[in-house]
Protein backbone atom coordinates (compact mmCIF):
# COMPACT_ATOMS: atom_id res chain seq x y z
CA UNK A 1 0.00 0.00 0.00
CA UNK A 2 1.52 3.37 -1.18
CA UNK A 3 1.77 5.85 1.29
CA UNK A 4 0.16 9.18 1.90
CA UNK A 5 2.89 11.76 0.77
CA UNK A 6 0.83 14.36 2.52
CA UNK A 7 0.78 12.06 5.95
CA UNK A 8 1.15 13.73 9.21
CA UNK A 9 4.07 11.95 10.68
CA UNK A 10 3.58 13.83 14.21
CA UNK A 11 0.76 11.58 16.78
CA UNK A 12 -0.90 13.33 19.07
CA UNK A 13 -2.87 11.02 21.98
CA UNK A 14 -4.53 12.34 24.42
CA UNK A 15 -5.06 10.04 27.81
CA UNK A 16 -7.52 10.29 30.49
CA UNK A 17 -6.67 8.91 34.25
CA UNK A 18 -6.57 8.73 37.99
CA UNK A 19 -3.62 7.12 40.00
CA UNK A 20 -5.37 3.65 40.11
CA UNK A 21 -5.20 3.70 36.55
CA UNK A 22 -1.57 4.87 36.13
CA UNK A 23 -0.24 1.93 35.83
CA UNK A 24 -2.57 0.45 33.05
CA UNK A 25 -2.04 3.85 31.39
CA UNK A 26 1.47 3.03 31.78
CA UNK A 27 1.63 -0.24 29.87
CA UNK A 28 -0.81 1.01 27.27
CA UNK A 29 1.94 4.26 26.98
CA UNK A 30 4.90 1.20 26.68
CA UNK A 31 2.61 -0.32 23.74
CA UNK A 32 2.17 3.02 22.13
CA UNK A 33 5.59 4.09 21.59
CA UNK A 34 6.90 0.32 21.03
CA UNK A 35 4.90 0.11 18.02
CA UNK A 36 4.92 3.58 16.64
CA UNK A 37 8.73 3.95 16.38
CA UNK A 38 8.47 4.99 12.60
CA UNK A 39 6.55 8.11 13.97
CA UNK A 40 8.48 11.71 14.06
CA UNK A 41 7.09 12.44 16.81
CA UNK A 42 4.66 11.70 19.32
CA UNK A 43 3.00 13.93 21.97
CA UNK A 44 1.24 12.73 24.59
CA UNK A 45 -0.99 14.56 26.82
CA UNK A 46 -2.68 13.15 30.01
CA UNK A 47 -5.80 14.56 31.58
CA UNK A 48 -4.42 13.88 34.85
CA UNK A 49 -7.21 13.21 38.02
CA UNK A 50 -4.93 13.22 41.18
CA UNK A 51 -2.30 10.84 39.70
CA UNK A 52 0.71 10.51 42.43
CA UNK A 53 4.16 12.08 41.71
CA UNK A 54 5.40 8.47 42.43
CA UNK A 55 3.43 7.39 39.26
CA UNK A 56 3.90 10.55 37.18
CA UNK A 57 7.54 9.73 37.64
CA UNK A 58 7.28 6.29 36.18
CA UNK A 59 5.53 7.50 33.13
CA UNK A 60 7.93 9.94 32.71
CA UNK A 61 10.57 7.32 32.34
CA UNK A 62 8.86 5.26 29.64
CA UNK A 63 8.69 8.69 27.77
CA UNK A 64 12.22 8.78 28.56
CA UNK A 65 13.16 5.42 27.71
CA UNK A 66 12.25 5.44 23.93
CA UNK A 67 13.60 9.50 24.13
CA UNK A 68 10.44 11.02 23.21
CA UNK A 69 9.25 14.52 24.24
CA UNK A 70 7.83 15.25 27.59
CA UNK A 71 4.32 13.83 28.73
CA UNK A 72 1.75 17.15 29.10
CA UNK A 73 0.14 17.35 32.26
CA UNK A 74 -2.73 18.77 32.00
CA UNK A 75 -5.38 18.75 35.42
CA UNK A 76 -8.80 17.28 34.50
CA UNK A 77 -11.58 19.36 34.40
CA UNK A 78 -14.53 18.33 37.44
CA UNK A 79 -17.50 17.48 35.29
CA UNK A 80 -19.11 18.37 38.98
CA UNK A 81 -17.73 21.47 39.69
CA UNK A 82 -17.94 22.41 36.02
CA UNK A 83 -21.74 22.00 36.31
CA UNK A 84 -22.68 22.55 40.04
CA UNK A 85 -24.39 19.79 40.61
CA UNK A 86 -23.90 15.75 41.04
CA UNK A 87 -22.76 13.77 37.88
CA UNK A 88 -23.68 9.97 38.43
CA UNK A 89 -20.62 7.60 37.47
CA UNK A 90 -22.57 5.35 35.09
CA UNK A 91 -19.11 3.24 34.39
CA UNK A 92 -15.42 3.78 34.90
CA UNK A 93 -14.64 7.00 37.09
CA UNK A 94 -15.41 10.61 37.15
CA UNK A 95 -12.05 10.77 35.71
CA UNK A 96 -13.86 9.56 32.60
CA UNK A 97 -15.53 12.66 32.03
CA UNK A 98 -12.49 14.94 31.60
CA UNK A 99 -12.11 14.62 28.26
CA UNK A 100 -15.33 16.30 27.14
CA UNK A 101 -13.36 19.58 27.32
CA UNK A 102 -10.65 18.28 25.03
CA UNK A 103 -11.44 21.47 23.30
CA UNK A 104 -10.94 24.20 25.57
CA UNK A 105 -7.58 22.49 27.52
CA UNK A 106 -5.81 21.20 24.55
CA UNK A 107 -3.37 23.47 22.52
CA UNK A 108 -5.51 26.10 20.81
CA UNK A 109 -3.32 25.37 17.49
CA UNK A 110 -3.86 21.92 17.62
CA UNK A 111 -6.33 20.61 14.71
CA UNK A 112 -6.73 16.63 15.38
CA UNK A 113 -6.06 14.08 18.34
CA UNK A 114 -6.20 10.80 19.11
CA UNK A 115 -8.06 9.88 22.58
CA UNK A 116 -7.40 6.53 23.84
CA UNK A 117 -8.68 4.64 26.93
CA UNK A 118 -5.85 3.58 29.46
CA UNK A 119 -7.37 -0.22 29.02
CA UNK A 120 -5.75 -0.43 25.47
CA UNK A 121 -2.80 -1.74 23.83
CA UNK A 122 -1.20 -0.32 20.50
CA UNK A 123 -0.64 -3.40 18.65
CA UNK A 124 0.95 -2.22 15.51
CA UNK A 125 1.76 1.42 13.97
CA UNK A 126 -1.01 4.11 13.96
CA UNK A 127 0.12 6.15 10.92
CA UNK A 128 -3.18 4.51 9.25
CA UNK A 129 -5.89 5.23 11.61
CA UNK A 130 -3.94 8.85 12.56
CA UNK A 131 -3.92 10.17 8.87
CA UNK A 132 -7.57 8.44 8.47
CA UNK A 133 -9.80 10.30 6.24
CA UNK A 134 -12.74 11.40 8.46
CA UNK A 135 -15.03 12.17 6.17
CA UNK A 136 -16.14 15.87 7.24
CA UNK A 137 -16.84 14.21 10.24
CA UNK A 138 -16.03 15.49 14.18
CA UNK A 139 -15.39 12.10 15.02
CA UNK A 140 -14.10 9.44 14.10
CA UNK A 141 -15.33 6.02 16.01
CA UNK A 142 -16.43 2.11 16.57
CA UNK A 143 -19.97 1.18 15.98
CA UNK A 144 -20.75 -0.07 19.19
CA UNK A 145 -23.52 -2.92 19.22
CA UNK A 146 -26.37 -1.62 21.19
CA UNK A 147 -30.09 -2.53 20.96
CA UNK A 148 -32.45 0.55 20.06
CA UNK A 149 -33.65 0.73 23.42
CA UNK A 150 -30.78 2.05 24.49
CA UNK A 151 -30.69 4.88 22.01
CA UNK A 152 -34.75 5.43 23.45
CA UNK A 153 -32.21 6.89 26.78
CA UNK A 154 -30.43 9.18 25.10
CA UNK A 155 -32.87 11.28 22.33
CA UNK A 156 -32.11 8.95 19.87
CA UNK A 157 -33.67 7.48 17.17
CA UNK A 158 -33.17 3.52 16.71
CA UNK A 159 -31.29 3.82 13.84
CA UNK A 160 -29.00 6.20 14.69
CA UNK A 161 -25.09 5.47 15.23
CA UNK A 162 -24.02 4.46 18.76
CA UNK A 163 -20.29 4.03 19.23
CA UNK A 164 -17.40 3.08 21.71
CA UNK A 165 -16.09 5.87 22.88
CA UNK A 166 -12.32 4.25 23.99
CA UNK A 167 -10.92 5.03 20.86
CA UNK A 168 -11.77 8.37 19.06
CA UNK A 169 -10.19 10.16 16.37
CA UNK A 170 -11.06 13.82 16.76
CA UNK A 171 -11.24 17.02 14.82
CA UNK A 172 -10.49 19.60 17.15
CA UNK A 173 -10.87 22.36 14.56
CA UNK A 174 -14.08 21.09 13.57
CA UNK A 175 -15.15 20.34 17.66
CA UNK A 176 -14.85 23.79 18.45
CA UNK A 177 -17.12 25.34 15.26
CA UNK A 178 -19.64 22.82 16.57
CA UNK A 179 -19.41 23.58 19.88
CA UNK A 180 -19.39 20.12 21.02
CA UNK A 181 -18.22 21.14 24.64
CA UNK A 182 -20.87 23.51 25.04
CA UNK A 183 -23.78 21.04 23.52
CA UNK A 184 -22.27 17.83 25.87
CA UNK A 185 -22.46 20.44 29.30
CA UNK A 186 -26.16 21.38 28.25
CA UNK A 187 -26.98 17.59 27.28
CA UNK A 188 -25.36 16.73 30.96
CA UNK A 189 -27.48 18.90 32.47
CA UNK A 190 -30.78 18.22 31.01
CA UNK A 191 -30.27 14.94 32.35
CA UNK A 192 -30.27 16.19 35.89
CA UNK A 193 -26.34 14.38 35.74
CA UNK A 194 -27.84 11.20 35.65
CA UNK A 195 -26.93 9.73 31.95
CA UNK A 196 -27.15 6.20 30.41
CA UNK A 197 -23.42 5.15 30.22
CA UNK A 198 -21.88 8.04 31.49
CA UNK A 199 -19.91 10.07 29.34
CA UNK A 200 -19.72 8.16 26.73
CA UNK A 201 -23.62 8.47 26.93
CA UNK A 202 -23.62 11.72 26.66
CA UNK A 203 -20.74 11.85 23.57
CA UNK A 204 -23.35 9.44 21.68
CA UNK A 205 -26.49 11.78 21.73
CA UNK A 206 -24.72 14.77 20.90
CA UNK A 207 -22.11 13.09 18.20
CA UNK A 208 -24.06 10.11 16.73
CA UNK A 209 -24.62 12.64 13.60
CA UNK A 210 -21.40 13.34 13.35
CA UNK A 211 -19.50 10.18 13.35
CA UNK A 212 -17.52 8.17 10.71
CA UNK A 213 -17.32 4.48 12.04
CA UNK A 214 -13.82 2.97 11.03
CA UNK A 215 -13.13 -0.28 11.02
CA UNK A 216 -13.29 -2.78 13.93
CA UNK A 217 -9.60 -3.20 13.82
CA UNK A 218 -8.91 0.07 14.95
CA UNK A 219 -10.89 -0.81 18.05
CA UNK A 220 -10.64 -4.30 18.25
CA UNK A 221 -13.52 -4.47 22.09
CA UNK A 222 -13.40 -7.52 24.18
CA UNK A 223 -17.04 -8.86 22.84
CA UNK A 224 -15.68 -10.38 19.52
CA UNK A 225 -13.72 -12.29 21.61
CA UNK A 226 -16.33 -13.91 24.39
CA UNK A 227 -18.91 -14.58 21.39
CA UNK A 228 -19.20 -15.94 18.01
CA UNK A 229 -20.41 -12.97 15.59
CA UNK A 230 -24.07 -14.76 15.82
CA UNK A 231 -23.91 -14.98 20.00
CA UNK A 232 -22.97 -11.42 19.77
CA UNK A 233 -25.96 -10.33 17.22
CA UNK A 234 -28.42 -12.04 19.34
CA UNK A 235 -27.11 -11.06 23.07
CA UNK A 236 -26.53 -7.50 21.69
CA UNK A 237 -29.07 -7.41 19.12
CA UNK A 238 -27.65 -4.27 17.01
CA UNK A 239 -29.78 -2.48 14.54
CA UNK A 240 -27.16 -2.33 12.05
CA UNK A 241 -23.75 -3.48 12.64
CA UNK A 242 -20.31 -5.02 10.83
CA UNK A 243 -20.10 -7.68 8.55
CA UNK A 244 -18.99 -11.15 10.14
CA UNK A 245 -15.77 -10.28 8.07
CA UNK A 246 -14.70 -7.38 9.61
CA UNK A 247 -15.00 -8.49 12.91
CA UNK A 248 -13.04 -11.70 11.87
CA UNK A 249 -9.79 -9.29 10.53
CA UNK A 250 -10.40 -6.98 13.63
CA UNK A 251 -9.67 -10.12 15.88
CA UNK A 252 -6.94 -11.50 13.54
CA UNK A 253 -5.63 -8.30 12.72
CA UNK A 254 -6.05 -5.63 15.48
CA UNK A 255 -4.26 -2.12 15.38
CA UNK A 256 -5.59 -1.37 19.01
CA UNK A 257 -6.54 -3.92 21.24
CA UNK A 258 -9.05 -2.60 23.63
CA UNK A 259 -9.78 -4.71 26.68
CA UNK A 260 -13.21 -3.47 27.70
CA UNK A 261 -15.25 -5.06 30.82
CA UNK A 262 -17.44 -8.35 29.90
CA UNK A 263 -19.35 -10.81 32.47
CA UNK A 264 -17.74 -13.66 30.91
CA UNK A 265 -14.04 -12.71 31.29
CA UNK A 266 -11.65 -11.10 33.39
CA UNK A 267 -9.27 -7.89 31.81
CA UNK A 268 -5.84 -8.47 31.79
CA UNK A 269 -3.96 -6.44 34.71
CA UNK A 270 -6.50 -8.84 37.13
CA UNK A 271 -5.74 -12.66 38.02
CA UNK A 272 -7.39 -15.12 35.50
CA UNK A 273 -7.76 -13.43 32.13
CA UNK A 274 -8.14 -15.98 29.59
CA UNK A 275 -8.08 -13.16 26.57
CA UNK A 276 -6.40 -14.32 23.32
CA UNK A 277 -3.80 -10.94 23.95
CA UNK A 278 -3.23 -11.27 27.37
CA UNK A 279 -0.13 -12.62 26.44
CA UNK A 280 0.62 -9.00 24.74
CA UNK A 281 -0.48 -7.21 27.60
CA UNK A 282 1.71 -8.81 29.74
CA UNK A 283 4.53 -8.35 27.45
CA UNK A 284 4.30 -4.76 27.64
CA UNK A 285 3.39 -4.53 31.33
CA UNK A 286 7.20 -6.72 31.22
CA UNK A 287 8.58 -3.65 29.65
CA UNK A 288 7.19 -1.30 31.99
CA UNK A 289 8.17 0.36 35.38
CA UNK A 290 5.24 -1.87 36.86
CA UNK A 291 6.82 -4.90 35.80
CA UNK A 292 7.42 -6.22 39.22
CA UNK A 293 3.73 -5.06 40.14
CA UNK A 294 1.16 -7.95 41.11
CA UNK A 295 -1.79 -8.43 39.21
CA UNK A 296 -5.21 -7.12 40.64
CA UNK A 297 -7.02 -9.47 43.12
CA UNK A 298 -10.32 -10.97 40.78
CA UNK A 299 -13.52 -9.97 43.32
CA UNK A 300 -16.85 -11.44 41.58
CA UNK A 301 -19.62 -9.15 41.28
CA UNK A 302 -22.08 -9.12 44.05
CA UNK A 303 -25.68 -7.80 44.82
CA UNK A 304 -28.41 -8.86 41.85
CA UNK A 305 -25.76 -8.50 39.05
CA UNK A 306 -23.89 -11.28 40.73
CA UNK A 307 -26.49 -13.64 41.19
CA UNK A 308 -27.10 -13.23 37.51
CA UNK A 309 -23.55 -13.63 36.54
CA UNK A 310 -24.07 -16.87 39.06
CA UNK A 311 -26.22 -18.25 37.61
CA UNK A 312 -25.76 -17.23 33.98
CA UNK A 313 -22.80 -19.53 34.69
CA UNK A 314 -24.84 -22.43 35.15
CA UNK A 315 -26.93 -22.24 31.66
CA UNK A 316 -26.12 -24.22 28.53
CA UNK A 317 -24.23 -21.88 26.39
CA UNK A 318 -27.07 -21.48 23.71
CA UNK A 319 -29.63 -20.49 26.85
CA UNK A 320 -27.30 -18.21 28.50
CA UNK A 321 -27.19 -15.83 25.25
CA UNK A 322 -30.50 -15.85 24.77
CA UNK A 323 -31.20 -15.07 28.06
CA UNK A 324 -28.46 -12.70 28.91
CA UNK A 325 -29.57 -11.31 25.32
CA UNK A 326 -32.65 -10.36 26.86
CA UNK A 327 -31.59 -8.77 29.97
CA UNK A 328 -28.58 -6.97 28.21
CA UNK A 329 -30.83 -5.56 24.95
CA UNK A 330 -34.24 -4.77 26.92
CA UNK A 331 -33.61 -5.41 30.53
CA UNK A 332 -31.31 -2.67 31.03
CA UNK A 333 -32.20 0.22 29.02
CA UNK A 334 -35.52 -0.06 30.88
CA UNK A 335 -33.71 -0.04 34.11
CA UNK A 336 -31.07 3.16 32.95
CA UNK A 337 -34.85 4.82 32.16
CA UNK A 338 -35.99 3.66 35.38
CA UNK A 339 -33.17 5.08 37.21
CA UNK A 340 -33.46 8.26 35.42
Amino acid sequence: MNRNLNASRNLHVVYASDDKFAEILGVSLTSLYENNKDMEQIHVYVLDSKISDTNKKKLESVSTAYNRSSIHWIPAKDISEELHMDVAVDRGSLSQYARLFVSSVLPADLERVLYLDCDIIINQSLDELWNLDMHGKTIAALKDAFSKYYRANINLKPTDIMFNSGVMLIDLKRWKEQKVEKRLLKFIASKNGKIQQGDQGALNAVLSHDTYCFEPRFNSVTIYYDFSYKEMMVYRKPPEFYTEAQVKEATENPVIIHFTTSFLSRRPWIEGCQHRYVGEWMKYKDMSPWKDEQLWEYKSATGVKGIGVKLAGKLPRKLMISVTGIAQAYGRPVMNKIKR
